[in-house]
């Protein structure tokens, strides 16, 4: 939820191992390079020893399923610059993708318990492939989890060259709507099925909002073209926090004080891409082929609506 640039990328002709495991024991196995572009769900090396090994416990239901990322240089990388179409005609040309939270503020706990930070880092990865893939520059912004100063997010945007700031989020919802539940021994909470999809914020603070917003709202309508589904509950009086529709139809709102937005020199906007805190919303967004579809719709809309 709302509240430095990495590279993203393993060193010169190092492989980085990810994997999706079965059992707890993964997280001292795999993910010996800082950064992997894998978008598979991985534990990140550098989560705590409790987090990597909640998230393994997380994925234990799943068979085994290891995939190696080759290293800018390597083979499967080589073979992905080849395929780069040129940069978008119409769209942006540079886009900085800001995973938002941190490992220290981890933002929203799903529903099985693993942190919002971990779902934000792994849909930009996804993001970062989707629209490199389309000839779009990108700049990961406070992927490496260390980043707590809000406003240096949208500052190194800026000071890459970045046109566009997208802050990337999973949404939860007010304390009192969570439900009481017990996985795996431990007691957790949920949110029912009025709290699920997506939703967009902009801010009328920030100077080129009205681009903005109308970025947010192509986002919104590739979403839906894709088959997601925007929340409603962020209007809501009571289950949200009665904020204003910007574009109804495609899911997005205004939320002007937001710093991350209204303190971006470019258009900026914030995506919640989905609820991790209702049970059968988490499964989802928690697979690779749901990233994939959903940068694939991101990547679409921007391609479209810079200029």
């Amino acid at each position: 939820m709302p509240g430095s640039a990495g590279p993203g990328r393993s060193a010169p002709g190092q492989r980085a191992k990810t994997a999706i495991l079965a059992g707890p024991r993964c997280a001292s196995r795999y993910n010996r390079a800082p950064f992997s572009p894998v978008h598979s769900l991985i534990v990140p090396c550098d989560f705590t020893r409790i987090a990597r090994h909640r998230l393994c416990r997380f994925l234990s239901a799943g068979a085994l399923a290891v995939a190696w990322a080759g290293a800018p240089g390597s083979a499967p990388h080589a073979a992905a610059a080849t395929a780069l179409k040129p940069a978008p005609v119409n769209g942006f040309v540079h886009v900085a993708l800001d995973a938002g939270h941190s490992i220290k503020t981890q933002g929203a706990i799903s529903a099985r318990g693993v942190a919002e930070f971990e779902f934000n880092r792994q849909l930009v990865f996804a993001l970062d492939t989707a629209l490199q893939a389309g000839g779009v520059r990108t700049s990961l912004i406070a992927i490496e989890g260390t980043t707590s100063d809000l406003a240096s997010r949208p500052r190194r945007a800026k000071e890459a060259g970045a046109q566009l700031f997208i802050s990337v989020h999973h949404d939860s919802a007010k304390a009192r709507f969570h439900q009481d539940w017990v996985f795996e021994g431990r007691a957790r909470t949920y949110l029912d099925d009025r709290f699920r999809g997506f939703s967009l914020f902009v801010s009328r603070s920030n100077p080129q909002w009205p681009l903005a917003l109308r970025c947010a709202s192509a986002i919104g309508a590739q979403l839906i073209a894709h088959g997601f589904k925007p929340s409603r509950y962020h209007a809501d009086p009571v289950l949200g926090s009665a904020r204003e529709f910007a574009d109804e139809v495609n899911g997005v709102h205004f939320f002007d004080n937001l710093a991350v937005l209204r303190n971006a020199a470019m258009p900026a906007l914030l995506m919640e891409a989905g609820v991790i805190v209702n049970r059968d919303e988490e499964l989802v967004l928690a697979q690779a082929a749901t990233r994939q579809r959903m940068a694939g719709a991101v990547a679409a809309a921007i391609a479209a609506c810079g200029g």
